[in-house]
């Protein structure tokens, strides 16, 4: 029996009574090819009516004569069943929005790097300090040697700097075993993480759902907005997981899962 009694989550987000939740799946979704189940459509359009509802900062291009750069977002459902049986689903969205990780119902982002005081900000103000100081010699004309000093000093501060980030993405699967996005990429493709891994909508919403107890049911992304870049994007339509970035991920996260086959 499915008990109605809403948890208290921020991010939680309970099916109306009047929604059917007897019928739930028996494996969890393949991300990489898929058909929505129902309960992931129901979940969609209830988050899409939501943020129709929101004035957002960011530029979607979905409203005529709004300012800023239009940028559409893909944002993710994931259906699960909490510790005391009630279903629901989660709502997140990828990369970043409105020039912020923190957005009221949708789930917050496995590591946030623009956190004030955080490594990351006092590493690119050291990076933004050492630009200007390149520059400033390069407009004197007489520091060639230093110049180059400088190049070299940045590269390898940004290149720790960027591998203290990855550092920092810690993903859970079911059975709580925690990675680190260095250790997933190595361990699957014996290479860095290209730039964005781990921002995108579904490893937020499995990591929030295994931080808080819940089994994850079934997921579906939707393309949000306009798409100034390509006519792939298609507003409010379904797509798979990208495997760039996501594939070595959800390898790790998705293990301990019955998850429905490739067809």
């Amino acid at each position: 029996m499915i008990n109605t009694s809403s948890i208290e989550d921020d991010f939680f987000t309970p099916f109306p009574k009047s929604v059917d939740t007897s019928n739930l799946p028996e494996r969890f979704t393949f991300p990489f090819d898929y058909e929505p189940h129902a309960l992931c459509i129901i979940a969609s359009k209830q988050l899409q009516e939501y943020l129709a509802s929101q004035e957002w900062e960011h530029n979607f291009g979905l409203v005529e004569g709004k300012e800023g750069q239009i940028i559409g977002k893909m944002f993710g459902v994931l259906v699960v069943q909490t510790a005391n049986d009630e279903v629901g689903y989660l709502s997140a969205f990828s990369g970043k929005m409105a020039g912020g990780n923190h957005h009221a119902k949708l789930v917050p982002p496995v590591y946030d790097g623009l956190k004030s005081g955080s490594f990351l900000n006092n590493g690119m103000e050291e990076l933004t300090r050492i630009n200007q100081q390149i520059k400033l010699l390069e407009e004197a004309n007489d520091s060639s040697e230093e110049v180059e000093e400088l190049k070299v000093f940045r590269r390898a501060h940004s290149t720790a700097l960027q591998e203290k980030i990855f550092d920092q993405y810690k993903f859970l699967n079911t059975a709580g075993a925690e990675k680190s996005l260095r250790e997933i990429f190595r361990d699957v493709r014996s290479q860095k993480p290209p730039g964005g891994a781990g921002e995108c909508a579904l490893p937020k919403l499995l990591q929030y759902a295994f931080m808080n107890g819940m089994k994850p049911l079934a997921m579906a992304e939707f393309w949000w907005g306009l798409s100034p870049k390509s006519d792939y994007w298609k507003h409010k339509h379904y797509y798979p997981a990208c495997k760039e970035k996501c594939e070595p991920i959800l390898a790790h996260m998705l293990e301990g899962l019955n998850v429905e086959e490739r067809s």
